[in-house]
């Protein structure tokens, strides 16, 4: 098992722009992103708070359908 680690807000949006993602929208913190290749997650935007792990996990496998050693690769 791959060890999770703490990850704050404008970081999972870091790394969701350098794997080519772009902002469609936002409504309130809620900022939506999607890929040339029709993938799509949207993200809450709370600053430095820490991202928990599920929504975490969530983001990683299901939107941007990566496993979570190749996104720890990405950091």
């Amino acid at each position: 098992m791959t060890h999770i680690p703490t990850l704050s807000f404008k970081q999972l949006i870091t790394a969701v722009e350098r794997l080519g993602f772009a902002r469609v929208r936002q409504r309130g913190s809620h900022i939506r992103f999607a890929h040339d290749d029709g993938r799509k997650t949207t993200i809450p935007d709370h600053g430095n708070k820490s991202v928990p792990r599920g929504l975490l996990v969530k983001i990683v496998r299901d939107d941007l359908e990566m496993t979570l050693a190749d996104f720890m690769k990405l950091l």
